[in-house]
């Protein structure tokens, strides 16, 4: 009796400890104590063991079958002494008997001992589980632990998180002790705990950032619309209010830029536009391309494609470094940009869309409509693509001009003698092309510095590829 109290004492203080429930305890010292009678009477026996919650006493039943003759102890009886328990017993009742394990020998209580353990592991990690899978998907502060050739260990408290090379600031360094904030992408269980994986370079930190350091964002009067995010190097982040009395841009920018600043050192320097969002395409687009003036937006909305006109001396401002502004724009509304300078776009339909022709309209509604059924699910497919090429680009077919009876039939033409020396022709002067500054244009892949470092190096051009050159030539 005293044995039992002392076993529910030290369960109470281990549930209290590891904060797990008792009855997963109870349940573990079970299981445990069946592997043990197992061990010690033998594998065929069916045996099943409860525990007293109150006294903390077990009991070890053995499951036995009613027969006229006993081949095996455990798991047989004759039923003369199946009715000495019972007087209803027949033969082939199934029934439970009370046994006593004796003493466990050295190698059951180790397993008992080792069944224990990893219930109670299980129990820990389910119990870490619950308890930081609520915070998948937001912005958590914490603490680097160690650092690590391919990721950065951070402490979360009870758990570690791993911020991989993939979602670190490209030239951040970081320091053991430091604290910093990241976005939780993913919490997934495993054999060892909790895997938590982090990032500092996904948009949406940004946007808690905001939410936490602008008290008009976190109580809702300031709206963050959409964030478009270069990690490291430059962000544009789109804000609107309802409120007339507030001004969005001021609210984030903060008095002398004291807001925008914190954000932007917690980010290690990112540069941070803000703009004002709005439900005209056109006015959002223009804000977007910010700081860079605009004098003209024309719109296509069936193909959300964008012609941006801006003064000369804004064309570079507009697209950006390596094209990043531009690039950045895209994202942020999701458009299709297409940027010209007032000189580039004089004389032109730039800010024209040729509107398809009404026959070529019906005709791709009509297809449109009998393949409907079998693209439900499927509403960007390649039917429905080649439908809008061939409304945005109708086929004209050419005109004869009929001949009259008065108009005499032309002579054929005399072939001229080719000349001996081909006269020499001028080179055609380079004409403006249309650029698209969109996401797939300008790929961070294309404009990576170690990319040029690596396969458009000056030395290796000079040394190799002009001597090659060179040669070949002279053959």
């Amino acid at each position: 009796m005293d044995n039992g109290r002392e076993l529910i004492d030290a369960l109470n203080q281990v549930a209290k400890e590891k904060g797990i429930d008792k009855e997963v305890i109870f349940e573990a010292i079970e299981t445990s104590l069946v592997s043990a009678c197992k061990k010690h009477f033998g594998p065929t026996a069916n045996v099943r063991v409860t525990v007293d919650r109150e006294t903390g006493e077990y009991v070890v039943l053995a499951q036995k079958t009613v027969c006229e003759t006993v081949t095996d102890d455990l798991s047989e009886i004759t039923l003369e002494d199946a009715r000495k328990l019972s007087a209803v017993h027949e033969l082939g009742d199934v029934l439970e008997v009370r046994i006593k394990p004796g003493a466990f020998g050295r190698i059951s209580a180790q397993t008992a001992k080792q069944i224990v353990v990893q219930k109670f592991r299980e129990a820990e990690r389910e119990i870490l589980y619950n308890e930081y899978i609520g915070k998948q998907h937001q912005m958590v502060s914490g603490i680097i632990q160690r650092l690590d050739r391919r990721s950065v260990i951070l402490s979360l408290g009870r758990m570690e998180a791993f911020l991989p090379i993939a979602e670190q600031i490209p030239g951040e360094v970081y320091h053991f002790s430091d604290r910093i904030r990241v976005y939780v992408l993913e919490i997934k269980q495993t054999n060892k705990g909790p895997f938590i994986n982090v990032s500092r370079t996904h948009p949406e930190l940004l946007r808690f950032l905001f939410m936490q350091e602008v008290p008009e964002i976190g109580d809702g009067v300031v709206e963050i619309k959409a964030v478009a995010r270069e990690a490291g190097n430059r962000s544009k982040v789109a804000v609107f209010t309802k409120h007339p009395h507030i001004d969005a841009i001021g609210a984030c920018v903060g008095q002398n830029g004291q807001r925008v600043h914190l954000i932007s050192t917690e980010l290690r320097g990112e540069k941070i536009d803000i703009v004002q969002w709005s439900e005209d395409p056109v006015k959002y687009i223009a804000s977007a391309l910010s700081p860079s003036k605009v004098s003209a937006v024309a719109i296509n909305a069936a193909d959300q494609v964008a012609h941006v006109v801006v003064p000369d001396n804004q064309l570079s401002l507009a697209i950006g470094k390596e094209g990043q502004n531009a690039r950045l724009a895209a994202r942020l509304t999701g458009w299709r940009v297409d940027i010209k300078s007032e000189s580039q776009a004089a004389g032109t339909n730039f800010l024209v869309f040729d509107e398809p022709p009404e026959a070529v309209t019906k005709e791709a509604l009509e297809m449109e409509a009998a393949y409907a059924d079998f693209y439900e699910s499927e509403p960007d497919s390649e039917v429905i693509e080649t439908i809008e090429e061939l409304i945005e680009e109708p086929v004209e077919q050419p005109v004869e001009e009929p001949v009259t009876q008065e108009q005499e039939p032309e002579e054929p033409a005399v072939e001229e003698p080719l000349p001996t020396e081909v006269p020499e022709t001028k080179e055609a002067e380079p004409q403006a092309t249309e650029q698209y500054y969109d996401d797939e244009y300008y790929d961070d892949e294309y404009y990576d510095d170690e990319y040029y470092d690596e396969y458009y190096d000056d030395e290796y051009y000079d040394e190799y590829y002009t001597e090659e050159t060179t040669e070949q030539n002279d053959k």
